[in-house]
């Protein structure tokens, strides 16, 4: 049997790099994101699989998403909450608004599409979801409270619904990688630059310094371990944060 599997953050980067992992395995896709065109265009590698807009913040956009998704394919089997923005601002610079918006999007849209999935992954009595977190919920980093704080938020949710769910045939673990080689990591970059005399590969350099091996990860990398986390062979692997940082942490 095939499953049904819904990406945020879908239309590029690791949430598409996660629906070409599972392709293989027979999968139908619902990819969405706040770029509903990039989504559609996106979905369109796919035999099945169709883009979506969804506001992951937005309870009725949640809403209406997964009320599509099912119309279409049927019952959620797999949910990967990648959708996430990465400010970047010293906290006494940071206003209220900026903060709450990555809250909303980073933690508040995980929880409101877990919730949405795991009635039909309860129903089913099998379900993944994947949480794609950072290394930064695993510790500090200059510049960057509110996104760490909603990653370490991300990783204490994964944790305890790791808990509930786990006697319900659903798993719930966490990739936390580092720096990763997506638009955002270059968009970083050029803000590095723009701000400094370095170069842009100079800044590249600065993003992975923390890392032992000296360099960027793959968003194939990070595909590859949320694949393998929504297989049978992982189902003893349970409210897990695996770090993918080369060694950093």
């Amino acid at each position: 049997m095939t499953h049904h599997v819904f990406i945020t953050g879908g239309g590029t980067g690791i949430g598409l790099a996660t629906a070409r992992a599972l392709a293989p395995t027979g999968a139908r896709f619902t990819l969405v994101g706040r770029d509903g065109a990039r989504a559609v265009s996106a979905a369109e590698e796919f035999e099945n699989g169709q883009g979506l807009f969804c506001d992951v913040a937005d309870e009725a956009s949640v809403a209406a998403a997964f009320g599509a998704a099912r119309d279409r394919y049927g019952p959620i089997d797999i949910l990967i909450n990648n959708a996430g923005i990465t400010p970047s601002m010293a906290l006494h610079n940071t206003d209220l608004a900026m903060w709450n918006q990555v809250i909303a999007i980073n933690l508040t849209g995980a929880f409101l599409c877990s919730r949405a999935a795991l009635a039909d992954m309860y129903a089913n009595k099998w379900g993944r979801i994947v949480n794609v977190a950072s290394i930064a919920g695993l510790k500090g980093g200059m510049y960057i409270s509110a996104y760490c704080a909603s990653k370490h938020g991300m990783i204490g949710m994964t944790r305890a619904l790791a808990i509930e769910a786990a006697k319900r045939g659903v798993t719930v673990n966490a990739i936390c990688p580092g720096y990763v080689e997506t638009d955002i990591v270059t968009r970083a970059a050029e803000n590095i630059a723009n701000k400094t005399k370095l170069s842009e590969e100079e800044a590249r350099a600065m993003l992975y310094a923390g890392n032992p091996q000296g360099r960027l990860i793959t968003a194939d990398e990070v595909a590859s371990a949320i694949a393998w986390l929504c297989s049978d062979g992982a189902a003893a692997t349970n409210g897990a944060a695996i770090p993918m940082s080369g060694g950093e942490i």
